[in-house]
């Protein structure tokens, strides 16, 4: 399937999926994209009911680009936590394209270009040391072999559309995330589709619909249990 680079709404770039007109971030806007649904609606809404946490376990299904696993380390860099940070993807984003992303210079943070490298050379199936308060690990699988149980404290879910891969994001892959969440966790995404709401609540999710990123109207979070 034909790859190329495209630039965004907000600068920052992106990969397109020629033939599906997919990319793997909101042409409006990669980063902001990013910032709003992960960080200010996950990472943000869970520390704000959670403000003793010390350690933040996160599971992003979708690694990719690793721009979310970049923002979230600088978003965190202050706050007084360890996070331990696993990020699942079947299929890597090669050297080669990730040369061409711009994210560093459209956040103004090219002081993290060593971190940034760090984690896209770090090896697979392996934790790393990215930072002291920032462990990653990556795991080259596809998201239907996912079987953790009660380890996770966040999931980005950042799974392709509905529209291309309708497979992920039914009731059968939304029962693993519930069970790869610990109690009290919360799963965000940039999904809004009423079958997709539905198919959460389904396997136990609370589900809140949330106002979207520029360009989406709405998003949803699911939690299991109470926060």
């Amino acid at each position: 399937m034909e790859r190329k680079i495209v630039r965004t709404g907000d600068g920052s770039t992106t990969i397109q999926l020629v033939e599906w007109n997919e990319q793997y971030h909101s042409m409006h806007g990669a980063v902001q994209e990013a910032r709003h649904v992960f960080l200010k609606m996950g990472f943000d809404f869970f520390i704000e009911k959670n403000p003793e946490t010390a350690q933040l376990h996160i599971l992003e299904i979708g690694f990719g680009t690793g721009l979310n696993a970049l923002l979230t380390l600088i978003h965190a860099e202050n706050a007084p936590l360890v996070l331990n940070y696993e990020g699942v993807e079947a299929y890597p984003v090669s050297a080669e394209e990730l040369k061409q992303l711009n994210y560093l210079e459209a956040i103004k943070a090219e002081r993290y270009e060593g971190v940034f490298n760090k984690m896209h050379q770090a090896d697979w199936e392996t934790a790393a040391t990215i930072t002291e308060k920032f462990q990653l690990k990556k795991r080259q699988q596809t998201f239907e072999t996912v079987t953790d149980q009660n380890q996770h404290n966040l999931i980005y879910f950042d799974a392709f559309g509905a529209r291309v891969q309708p497979e992920l994001w039914g009731e059968a892959i939304f029962l693993k995330m519930y069970e790869a969440l610990k109690f009290g966790g919360v799963l965000v995404t940039y999904a809004a589709k009423g079958s997709v709401r539905r198919a959460m609540q389904a396997v136990g999710f609370e589900v809140q619909r949330l106002p979207g990123p520029p360009g989406k109207r709405e998003m949803l979070r699911g939690t299991k249990g109470l926060l």
